[in-house]
C-alpha cells in the first residue's frame, strides 16, 4: 500500500483557504494522479446539504445515520460528531488528505492569510501561505516555518509531498 499523506490548512475567514484547497487537489489529482480527500470544517454549523421534503432530508431528520447510494455517489448524512480516524475510514482509500480548518489536529499545517498576519496562528503553522499584500519581514516569524506563495500552488503541492504527514 502506498504512504497516505495528511496536511492541513488554517487561516481567517475570507483568505483564500478554498481557493488554494481546490488548486492543490485540482494539481495532486490531475497531475500526479494522485487520489485526493478533502475534510472542511464548519465550526458554526452553518453547511446544509440536504432539501427540506426530499427523502433524505426525511431521514436524516429522523437523527438516524443515512447514507444515500447512487451509481456516481455515496453521500453519509450523519448526526454525529466524528474524529478524524474516523472520516478517513469513510474515505476508504486516497492518497491525500487535505484538511481545511480543524488547527488543533497533529498535522503539519498551512496557514494562509492576505493583508496582516494574525500572530495568534503562529504555533499550528509550518508553512505560511502569503501573497503580495504581506511583507513577512514585519512580522517576527517562529523559525522553521517555511513561507509559499499562495498565488504558486505548485509551490504549495511540492511543500505537501514533502511535509505531509503519513496517516
Amino acid at each position: 500500500m502506498k504512504k497516505r499523506l495528511a496536511v492541513a490548512f488554517t487561516g481567517p475567514s475570507n483568505s483564500g483557504k478554498t481557493t488554494l484547497v481546490l488548486k492543490v487537489a485540482r494539481l495532486l489529482i490531475h497531475e500526479h494522479q494522485l487520489e485526493v480527500a478533502i475534510v472542511k470544517n464548519d465550526p458554526k454549523d452553518k453547511a446544509h446539504f440536504d432539501v427540506p421534503g426530499k427523502d433524505s432530508y426525511k431521514f436524516s431528520d429522523t437523527g438516524a445515520e443515512v447514507v444515500v447510494t447512487s451509481p456516481t455517489r455515496t453521500t453519509l448524512f450523519s448526526q454525529r460528531h466524528k474524529d478524524l480516524d474516523e472520516i478517513m475510514k469513510l474515505f476508504g482509500t486516497f492518497d491525500v488528505l487535505l484538511v481545511e480548518g480543524l488547527k488543533n489536529l497533529p498535522l503539519p499545517r498551512i496557514s494562509i492569510f492576505r493583508e496582516h498576519i494574525d500572530e495568534t496562528y503562529f504555533p499550528y503553522m509550518n508553512a505560511l501561505a502569503v501573497d503580495q499584500t504581506i511583507d513577512v519581514s514585519n512580522y517576527r516569524l517562529p523559525e522553521n516555518v517555511d513561507i509559499l506563495d499562495l498565488n504558486n500552488p505548485h509551490e504549495v503541492v511540492s511543500w505537501i509531498l514533502t511535509h505531509a504527514k503519513a496517516v
